[in-house]
Protein backbone atom coordinates (compact mmCIF):
# COMPACT_ATOMS: atom_id res chain seq x y z
CA UNK A 1 0.00 0.00 0.00
CA UNK A 2 1.09 3.80 -0.92
CA UNK A 3 0.12 6.46 0.82
CA UNK A 4 -0.69 9.54 -0.15
CA UNK A 5 -0.77 12.85 2.29
CA UNK A 6 -2.96 16.16 1.29
CA UNK A 7 -3.27 19.33 3.31
CA UNK A 8 -4.62 22.71 2.49
CA UNK A 9 -3.01 26.19 2.35
CA UNK A 10 -3.50 26.86 6.24
CA UNK A 11 -1.25 24.34 7.03
CA UNK A 12 2.07 26.91 7.14
CA UNK A 13 4.33 24.08 5.90
CA UNK A 14 7.81 25.55 4.60
CA UNK A 15 7.99 24.51 0.38
CA UNK A 16 11.03 22.68 0.89
CA UNK A 17 9.68 20.20 3.45
CA UNK A 18 6.19 20.07 1.10
CA UNK A 19 8.61 19.06 -1.61
CA UNK A 20 10.66 16.61 0.77
CA UNK A 21 7.46 14.78 1.62
CA UNK A 22 5.71 14.56 -1.38
CA UNK A 23 2.63 16.26 0.51
CA UNK A 24 0.15 17.94 -2.00
CA UNK A 25 -1.22 20.98 -1.12
CA UNK A 26 -4.55 22.10 -1.95
CA UNK A 27 -4.69 26.31 -2.07
CA UNK A 28 -7.37 28.30 -0.55
CA UNK A 29 -8.92 31.09 -1.47
CA UNK A 30 -8.44 34.86 -0.68
CA UNK A 31 -10.69 37.20 -1.74
CA UNK A 32 -9.68 40.81 -2.17
CA UNK A 33 -12.13 43.67 -3.82
CA UNK A 34 -13.92 42.01 -6.69
CA UNK A 35 -10.77 39.25 -7.35
CA UNK A 36 -10.59 36.01 -5.70
CA UNK A 37 -6.77 34.18 -5.70
CA UNK A 38 -5.74 30.75 -4.79
CA UNK A 39 -3.70 31.31 -2.27
CA UNK A 40 -0.26 30.83 -3.02
CA UNK A 41 -0.05 30.31 -6.58
CA UNK A 42 -2.41 33.68 -7.67
CA UNK A 43 -1.17 35.55 -4.96
CA UNK A 44 2.22 35.58 -3.02
CA UNK A 45 2.48 36.56 0.59
CA UNK A 46 4.23 39.35 0.07
CA UNK A 47 1.93 40.54 -2.33
CA UNK A 48 -1.35 40.27 -0.01
CA UNK A 49 0.47 41.57 3.32
CA UNK A 50 1.64 44.53 0.86
CA UNK A 51 -2.16 45.00 0.00
CA UNK A 52 -3.33 43.91 3.37
CA UNK A 53 -3.72 46.96 5.19
CA UNK A 54 -5.48 49.57 2.86
CA UNK A 55 -8.03 46.66 1.31
CA UNK A 56 -11.98 47.99 1.36
CA UNK A 57 -13.33 46.40 1.59
CA UNK A 58 -11.57 43.90 4.15
CA UNK A 59 -10.48 40.67 2.37
CA UNK A 60 -11.84 37.41 2.99
CA UNK A 61 -11.24 33.89 2.28
CA UNK A 62 -12.78 30.81 1.19
CA UNK A 63 -12.63 26.88 1.43
CA UNK A 64 -11.83 24.76 -2.03
CA UNK A 65 -14.57 22.93 -3.14
CA UNK A 66 -15.06 19.39 -2.94
CA UNK A 67 -14.27 19.57 -6.43
CA UNK A 68 -10.87 20.51 -6.26
CA UNK A 69 -10.42 17.93 -3.39
CA UNK A 70 -11.19 15.07 -5.49
CA UNK A 71 -9.03 16.39 -8.27
CA UNK A 72 -6.31 15.98 -5.95
CA UNK A 73 -6.89 13.02 -4.78
CA UNK A 74 -7.68 11.62 -8.72
CA UNK A 75 -4.35 12.85 -9.53
CA UNK A 76 -2.42 10.50 -6.50
CA UNK A 77 -4.14 7.78 -7.49
CA UNK A 78 -2.88 8.15 -10.95
CA UNK A 79 0.44 8.49 -9.94
CA UNK A 80 -0.10 4.71 -8.02
CA UNK A 81 -1.47 5.85 -4.59
CA UNK A 82 -3.63 3.46 -3.37
CA UNK A 83 -4.61 5.31 0.21
CA UNK A 84 -5.25 8.91 1.32
CA UNK A 85 -4.90 10.77 4.45
CA UNK A 86 -6.52 14.46 3.43
CA UNK A 87 -5.70 16.53 6.52
CA UNK A 88 -7.21 19.97 7.33
CA UNK A 89 -7.26 22.98 9.72
CA UNK A 90 -10.03 22.83 12.18
CA UNK A 91 -13.61 22.40 11.61
CA UNK A 92 -14.11 25.03 14.01
CA UNK A 93 -12.33 27.40 12.04
CA UNK A 94 -13.25 26.39 8.64
CA UNK A 95 -15.09 24.50 6.00
CA UNK A 96 -11.99 23.29 4.53
CA UNK A 97 -12.46 20.14 6.23
CA UNK A 98 -16.09 19.43 5.44
CA UNK A 99 -15.22 19.76 1.46
CA UNK A 100 -12.24 17.45 1.71
CA UNK A 101 -14.50 15.11 3.72
CA UNK A 102 -17.28 14.81 1.44
CA UNK A 103 -14.80 14.79 -1.88
CA UNK A 104 -13.68 11.70 0.48
CA UNK A 105 -17.06 10.02 0.18
CA UNK A 106 -17.14 10.54 -3.21
CA UNK A 107 -14.59 9.33 -4.91
CA UNK A 108 -14.54 5.69 -5.99
CA UNK A 109 -10.87 4.52 -7.66
CA UNK A 110 -8.60 5.38 -3.72
CA UNK A 111 -9.52 5.29 -0.40
CA UNK A 112 -8.99 7.96 1.25
CA UNK A 113 -9.22 9.01 4.99
CA UNK A 114 -10.21 12.93 5.85
CA UNK A 115 -8.71 13.70 9.45
CA UNK A 116 -9.49 17.05 11.33
CA UNK A 117 -6.61 18.45 12.67
CA UNK A 118 -8.28 20.32 15.27
CA UNK A 119 -5.52 23.33 14.94
CA UNK A 120 -4.03 25.41 12.85
CA UNK A 121 -1.14 27.15 10.85
CA UNK A 122 1.94 25.12 12.18
CA UNK A 123 -0.43 22.82 14.11
CA UNK A 124 -1.82 21.27 11.54
CA UNK A 125 1.21 21.25 9.86
CA UNK A 126 3.50 19.07 12.26
CA UNK A 127 0.07 16.59 12.52
CA UNK A 128 0.42 16.80 8.38
CA UNK A 129 4.40 15.86 8.28
CA UNK A 130 3.98 13.30 10.95
CA UNK A 131 1.34 11.46 9.16
CA UNK A 132 4.30 11.82 5.97
CA UNK A 133 6.61 10.90 7.93
CA UNK A 134 4.93 7.41 9.36
CA UNK A 135 3.28 6.82 5.86
CA UNK A 136 7.25 6.69 4.47
CA UNK A 137 8.60 4.40 7.28
CA UNK A 138 5.19 1.71 6.05
CA UNK A 139 2.94 2.27 8.77
CA UNK A 140 -0.76 1.25 7.99
CA UNK A 141 -3.22 3.50 7.60
CA UNK A 142 -5.01 2.94 10.58
CA UNK A 143 -1.89 2.77 12.57
CA UNK A 144 -0.79 6.52 11.50
CA UNK A 145 -4.69 7.81 11.60
CA UNK A 146 -4.46 6.55 15.54
CA UNK A 147 -1.21 8.13 15.99
CA UNK A 148 -2.84 11.12 15.36
CA UNK A 149 -5.01 11.35 17.84
CA UNK A 150 -2.36 11.46 20.45
CA UNK A 151 -0.63 14.01 18.37
CA UNK A 152 -3.68 16.28 17.75
CA UNK A 153 -4.18 15.85 21.92
CA UNK A 154 -0.40 17.48 22.44
CA UNK A 155 -0.42 19.88 20.18
CA UNK A 156 -1.33 23.47 21.14
CA UNK A 157 -1.76 27.08 19.52
CA UNK A 158 -0.96 30.12 21.73
CA UNK A 159 -0.64 33.72 19.97
CA UNK A 160 -0.97 37.58 20.80
CA UNK A 161 -3.38 39.53 18.86
CA UNK A 162 -1.35 43.43 18.33
CA UNK A 163 -4.41 45.07 17.06
CA UNK A 164 -7.93 44.53 17.31
CA UNK A 165 -9.15 46.20 14.02
CA UNK A 166 -8.55 42.69 11.77
CA UNK A 167 -10.91 40.87 14.87
CA UNK A 168 -13.19 43.96 13.88
CA UNK A 169 -13.24 43.90 10.10
CA UNK A 170 -13.11 40.39 9.76
CA UNK A 171 -16.67 40.46 11.94
CA UNK A 172 -15.09 38.36 14.72
CA UNK A 173 -15.14 41.36 16.73
CA UNK A 174 -18.00 44.83 16.96
CA UNK A 175 -17.10 48.16 16.28
CA UNK A 176 -17.18 49.26 20.18
CA UNK A 177 -15.41 46.64 21.34
CA UNK A 178 -12.21 47.21 19.04
CA UNK A 179 -12.28 51.06 20.07
CA UNK A 180 -12.25 50.02 23.46
CA UNK A 181 -9.77 47.57 22.93
CA UNK A 182 -7.82 49.90 21.32
CA UNK A 183 -8.03 52.85 24.23
CA UNK A 184 -7.31 50.37 26.53
CA UNK A 185 -4.11 48.73 24.59
CA UNK A 186 -5.65 45.47 25.66
CA UNK A 187 -3.81 42.77 23.55
CA UNK A 188 -5.92 39.39 23.13
CA UNK A 189 -4.06 36.03 23.78
CA UNK A 190 -5.64 33.31 21.71
CA UNK A 191 -5.54 29.69 22.73
CA UNK A 192 -6.51 26.84 20.45
CA UNK A 193 -6.07 22.92 21.42
CA UNK A 194 -8.01 20.14 20.24
CA UNK A 195 -10.55 22.59 17.88
CA UNK A 196 -11.29 24.75 21.22
CA UNK A 197 -10.79 28.26 20.99
CA UNK A 198 -10.26 29.72 24.89
CA UNK A 199 -9.06 33.80 24.83
CA UNK A 200 -7.31 35.93 27.83
CA UNK A 201 -6.04 39.87 27.88
CA UNK A 202 -3.29 41.79 28.83
CA UNK A 203 -2.96 45.71 28.65
CA UNK A 204 0.74 45.89 26.99
CA UNK A 205 2.97 44.62 24.65
CA UNK A 206 5.18 43.76 26.91
CA UNK A 207 2.74 42.02 29.14
CA UNK A 208 1.77 40.11 26.31
CA UNK A 209 5.47 38.82 25.29
CA UNK A 210 5.80 38.17 29.05
CA UNK A 211 2.23 36.03 28.86
CA UNK A 212 3.64 34.05 26.01
CA UNK A 213 6.53 33.40 27.30
CA UNK A 214 4.88 31.89 30.40
CA UNK A 215 2.61 29.80 28.76
CA UNK A 216 5.36 27.84 26.60
CA UNK A 217 6.86 26.84 29.71
CA UNK A 218 3.80 25.79 30.83
CA UNK A 219 3.70 23.71 27.52
CA UNK A 220 7.53 21.97 28.19
CA UNK A 221 8.91 19.55 27.42
CA UNK A 222 8.39 20.09 23.90
CA UNK A 223 9.34 17.61 21.22
CA UNK A 224 8.17 20.62 18.09
CA UNK A 225 8.02 23.79 18.04
CA UNK A 226 7.51 26.97 15.92
CA UNK A 227 7.33 30.45 16.20
CA UNK A 228 4.41 31.66 14.16
CA UNK A 229 4.49 35.73 12.97
CA UNK A 230 2.45 38.22 10.98
CA UNK A 231 4.87 40.66 9.57
CA UNK A 232 6.57 40.59 12.94
CA UNK A 233 9.76 38.80 12.57
CA UNK A 234 12.38 41.04 14.98
CA UNK A 235 9.70 40.13 18.07
CA UNK A 236 9.72 36.55 16.80
CA UNK A 237 13.30 36.28 16.80
CA UNK A 238 13.02 37.80 20.40
CA UNK A 239 10.51 35.26 21.60
CA UNK A 240 12.62 32.78 20.35
CA UNK A 241 16.22 33.83 22.27
CA UNK A 242 14.11 34.08 25.27
CA UNK A 243 13.63 30.03 25.57
CA UNK A 244 16.05 28.54 22.89
CA UNK A 245 17.72 26.94 25.65
CA UNK A 246 15.23 24.91 26.85
CA UNK A 247 14.23 23.92 23.40
CA UNK A 248 15.37 20.21 21.72
CA UNK A 249 18.53 20.68 19.73
CA UNK A 250 17.94 21.13 16.09
CA UNK A 251 16.59 24.06 13.74
CA UNK A 252 13.62 25.68 15.26
CA UNK A 253 11.13 27.21 12.25
CA UNK A 254 10.07 31.19 12.42
CA UNK A 255 7.45 31.11 10.14
CA UNK A 256 5.07 33.75 8.91
CA UNK A 257 1.12 32.68 8.99
CA UNK A 258 -1.23 32.31 5.78
CA UNK A 259 -3.46 34.67 4.57
CA UNK A 260 -6.38 32.98 5.48
CA UNK A 261 -5.05 33.46 8.98
CA UNK A 262 -3.78 36.84 8.91
CA UNK A 263 -6.77 38.33 7.40
CA UNK A 264 -8.52 37.77 10.66
CA UNK A 265 -5.17 38.95 13.24
CA UNK A 266 -3.61 41.37 11.40
CA UNK A 267 0.00 42.60 11.41
CA UNK A 268 1.59 42.29 14.45
CA UNK A 269 0.23 39.03 15.66
CA UNK A 270 3.05 36.52 17.22
CA UNK A 271 2.86 33.25 19.08
CA UNK A 272 3.65 29.93 18.42
CA UNK A 273 3.25 25.93 17.88
CA UNK A 274 4.23 23.26 20.53
CA UNK A 275 3.90 19.70 20.36
CA UNK A 276 4.18 18.54 24.37
CA UNK A 277 6.89 15.36 24.38
CA UNK A 278 5.09 12.26 25.39
CA UNK A 279 5.29 11.11 28.90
Amino acid sequence: MTIGIVTDTTCDIPATLVAEHNIVVVPAYVNMGEESYLDGVELSREEFYTRLPGCNPPPTTAAPSPGQFQQAYEQLAARGVTEILSIHLSSTLSNLYAAAQMAAQAIENVKVLAIDARQASMGLGFTVLAAARAAAAGRTLPDVAEMLKGLIQRTHLVAVIDTLEFLRRSGRLNSLQAGLGSLLQVKPIVKLHDGVILTERVRTRGQAMQRLLALLHERLPVENLAVMHVRARDRAEELLAEVRHLLPAGEIPIIEAAPAIAVHVGPGALGFVSVSAEQ
